[in-house]
């Protein structure tokens, strides 16, 4: 019987996948990461476990989120004001 937060589980990892491409150090140094963290959380089976790690996930793709809007808004602030 497959695990019903599967689903949950490949749509967190293909969205971090998503957000990984602009990240600062490369987007092969946070594809390895990602991949690693999946990797040794892989023999996990407990439904609580997962939700909470789930949940750590999207703490993460928020925390990117945030990250990127920050850099743009830099961006943004050095090109049209003058500090």
């Amino acid at each position: 019987m497959a695990n019903p937060l599967r689903s949950e589980v490949v749509r967190l990892y293909k969205n971090l996948l998503y957000l990984g491409r602009e990240y600062p150090k490369g987007a092969d140094y946070f594809r390895d990461r990602l991949r690693a963290a999946f990797t040794k959380n892989k023999s996990v089976q407990d439904p609580e476990q997962i939700k909470a790690l789930i949940a750590r996930g999207e703490f993460v793709a928020r925390e990117l989120e945030a990250l990127y809007y920050l850099r743009k808004y830099r961006a943004m602030k050095k090109r049209y004001y003058e500090d």
